[in-house]
């Protein structure tokens, strides 16, 4: 409990400072989420929806969205939440899991099996399920997911165009951002009680993850550290960055 309210105040500084430092971005982002995001079921199974409205111009909408950048968005989800701790909780990647852990291995939160990808012209998620870890009830192992899903809503209309023009002007591109936990049983909840879930895990899932939508406004995706849709470019081009690297040290 105390590590879940010192983390809470840490996010609370670093959300302060962010306020502080505001600048100008490319994209604007705004939490839609709604008043009643989180729902326990009667059995213990929670559902957590966070949305958020990101508007970017169509230059920018067209050069993101690709396979390549779908798995870019998923990796800069888990590089923020290790930001946003301070690196305490880290992603360990395996050949077919990823799992979150708190400073080591042995210290396993959450386990996910490896993410599943879907995309088409209008709508791209992917997919995370959930095996088990210390956050998980034993009865919710392998039932819930983590998802993470775009949707291009539409075109901003240009300026003029409609009663209230839109200050950012036409030529851009209206998206839907969803972050779901679906059918997962929170071991807090299970061996203490929902109201400790919702003031503690539950509380601080919700704060990050409105931090993480507001981050993408900023348009800037981590590379995957898998690179299951690099594409040949920038494949070869990593495999050349990698052989001057090694030829530098075989110099030195």
């Amino acid at each position: 409990m105390a590590g879940f309210v010192a983390l809470l105040a840490a996010l609370s500084a670093l959300a302060a400072t962010r306020r502080r430092r505001r600048r100008a971005t490319p994209a604007r982002a705004v939490i839609i989420s709604p008043p009643k995001s989180t729902v326990v079921a009667r059995d213990g199974a929670v559902r957590s929806v966070q949305l958020a409205e990101l508007t970017l111009a169509e230059d920018d909408w067209k050069r993101l969205w690709n396979p390549t950048n779908l798995e870019n968005l998923a990796r800069t989800y888990w590089r923020f939440l290790s930001r946003v701790t301070l690196g305490t909780i880290r992603v360990v990647y395996g050949e077919d899991e990823r799992s979150v852990v708190f400073l080591f291995k042995p210290f396993t939160l959450l386990r996910f099996d490896a993410p599943q990808y879907d995309l088409s012209p209008d709508h791209g998620s992917v997919r995370w399920r959930i095996r088990d870890g210390l956050l998980v009830a034993r009865a919710g192992r392998g039932c819930g997911y983590l998802a993470l899903t775009v949707t291009r809503l539409a075109e901003v209309p240009p300026s003029g165009a409609t009663d209230t023009p839109d200050p950012d002007g036409g030529g851009r591109v209206r998206l839907l951002i969803e972050v779901e936990v679906a059918n997962f049983y929170p071991a807090i909840a299970a061996g203490f009680s929902v109201p400790a879930y919702e003031v503690t895990q539950s509380a601080i899932h919700v704060l990050v993850t409105h931090a993480f939508l507001r981050s993408l406004a900023r348009l800037n995706l981590a590379k995957s550290k898998v690179g299951r849709f690099a594409t040949p470019d920038v494949r070869a081009a990593g495999r050349a960055a990698l052989a001057r690297a090694r030829s530098v040290r075989h110099h030195d």
